[in-house]
């Protein structure tokens, strides 16, 4: 799960951790109210949507004036942010930030993820903090550097020296890079943090090192032990179906291809999108139904497939275990009639009370294709989706 940048930075703030000061506004009245609040007379009005590369798309600027406050204000709320991450369909900034200006001095970059080669907590630094951090990894890879926390021993304060090392910080400020590491680190851990960048991690001009930026993920597995960052979700920057689908407690992405997937199991998930693509279509979604699903989730989940405009064809990948092959079956055509369906269906069924879904499937009086194997499945769908070609 994603936040806002504001909120990132209040759960930061809860670990001591130097951050702006700064108020989030829902109008231009209430950025106006925010601005005089904090003072100036530098502030930074800054669009919050769940996605980088705002400043260059027009999403953060700086002004000297409550008048600018106003202005910028008003132009940003309402409108389409597009950044290299939104895509070219972008996203409606219905929130602001307004921010205390800072004196920079240096820009720095500063990060924390889970490692899954290691298994460890890595911070990934660079001295070439900012907007082109994509640019330089691309570029420059060289100024990049990763430290890793090993979890048996914890952390140390030689991972924070390392990194202030790397940074180029001295004196006091590499000694408030250090503190600053280990609260990070504390913070990561406490909060079931998957991701946490600060972008640009900055050096004032009074020597102060100072969390300009913030965005945090976090593991929606632990989200039931985290009741107050759940309470943080913003579903407008969620894609609806996936929002729909999480009601369901149903494991799905959306993705650009056009032949809508439901399958049980992640693994064998993976392994249809897969074998989509090697003959030659594309996954319009990753959908995994879980292991034991009921007639109602697996009609939930085909509608939430069906309602995507791109799909044009599904295919239904089932392997049963827990997983009755006939439940499915029953929830396919439940939602089938439901919706009227009209996209070409193929479902492969394999498992316990196999026969029996599959008996269910043929009584339907449905245009159900069942397919013997994956493999044959996934070809069916594929020459159904191109016409028959």
């Amino acid at each position: 799960m994603n936040i806002h940048e504001y909120q990132a930075k209040e759960v930061l703030r809860g670990f001591g951790i130097a951050v702006p000061r700064g108020k989030a506004a829902f109008s231009v009245e209430e950025a106006v109210a925010a601005a005089k609040e904090l003072g100036g007379p530098v502030w930074v009005v800054k669009a919050q949507i769940h996605a980088g590369g705002r400043g260059k798309g027009g999403g953060v600027k700086v002004v000297k004036s409550i008048e600018d406050v106003e202005k910028e204000a008003r132009r940003m709320l309402g409108m389409t942010l597009v950044t290299h991450q939104t895509g070219p369909h972008g996203r409606v900034v219905r929130r602001l930030y307004i921010e205390d200006g800072s004196a920079i001095e240096r820009e720095l970059y500063l990060s924390a993820l889970v490692d899954r080669a290691t298994s460890r907590v890595a911070f990934i630094v660079s001295t070439e903090g900012g907007m082109d951090i994509e640019e330089v990894a691309h570029k420059t890879p060289d100024r990049i550097k990763t430290f890793q926390v090993e979890p048996a021993a914890g952390y140390s304060p030689y991972v924070g020296l390392e990194i202030a090392t790397a940074l180029k910080l001295k004196g006091d400020e590499a000694k408030q890079c250090g503190t600053l590491v280990k609260s990070l680190y504390e913070a990561f851990l406490a909060k079931d943090m998957s991701l946490l960048e600060i972008n640009p991690l900055v050096v004032t001009k009074t020597g102060q090192v100072v969390c300009l930026d913030a965005k945090i993920n976090f593991d929606d597995n632990s989200l039931y032990r985290h009741k107050d960052i759940l309470g943080l979700r913003d579903l407008d920057e969620e894609d609806p179906m996936e929002v729909e689908a999480s009601k369901y407690e149903l494991s799905y992405i959306k993705l650009d291809g056009s032949i809508g997937c439901m399958v049980n199991g992640a693994g064998l998930a993976m392994a249809t999108m897969d074998i989509i693509k090697l003959y030659g279509e594309e996954p319009a979604n990753f959908l995994d139904v879980g292991g034991g699903a009921s007639k109602e989730k697996v009609t939930a989940a085909f509608k939430i497939i069906v309602s995507d405009p791109n799909v044009k064809g599904i295919l239904v990948n089932i392997f049963g275990g827990i997983m009755k092959c006939d439940i499915i079956a029953e929830g396919i055509i439940a939602a089938a009639k439901e919706i009227s369906l009209s996209v070409p269906l193929v479902v492969r069924l394999e498992g316990t009370n196999v026969e029996k879904g599959k008996e269910i499937l043929a009584k339907s009086g449905l245009p159900i294709v069942s397919g013997s194997d994956l493999a044959d499945a996934a070809q069916k769908i594929v020459k159904a989706v191109k016409g028959g070609k």
